[in-house]
């Protein structure tokens, strides 16, 4: 696996969900099955096997993330006014005029609904290395966006 680049926020989250996983997630898995095995044959007890797929599917998340914490090199705010991974930008769209605020983190710790844009997607991309001033042009399926980079924190 490759590094895994994250903001110190990213890697405490992540750390805080393989906790989660292996504290609750496995002991909520652990009363499933015993509750299953408690209503006899096994070999055709749905709710056994549901249970036991469960298992398997939170084990394999659990690995996955303890792989990603493994790999991941903690990377700190961009200096200056130029915009990289965990820089907060301000921009505003060409076309619309619309001004949007957001933090540039790795694809792990994205969300768009709380304003945390991944710098692997296209957008992100297209602002790495931008300025104040500078107009970043981002390739989306239908057409390109043009943003303006108003400030850079």
């Amino acid at each position: 696996m490759e590094r895994v680049l994250v903001t110190e926020a990213g890697l405490a989250a992540m750390n805080a969900d393989l906790a989660a996983l292996e504290g609750e997630g496995r002991r909520s898995i652990a009363a499933q099955i015993r509750t299953a095995r408690e209503w006899g044959d096994l070999s055709e007890n749905g709710e056994y096997h549901a249970a036991k797929e469960a298992q398997a599917h939170l084990e394999t998340k659990i690995a996955v993330l303890r792989e990603r914490i493994h790999h991941a090199e903690v990377v700190e705010k961009a200096e200056g006014d130029v915009v990289g991974l965990g820089s907060t930008v301000e921009v505003e769209d060409a076309e619309s005029g619309r001004r949007r605020t957001h933090t540039l983190v790795s694809s792990h710790e994205a969300s768009t609904a709380e304003g945390r844009l991944s710098v692997e997607s296209p957008v992100g991309v297209a602002l790495l290395g931008c300025r104040p001033g500078d107009v970043a042009v981002a390739p989306l399926p239908r057409g390109e966006r043009r943003l303006k980079v108003l400030s850079v924190a």
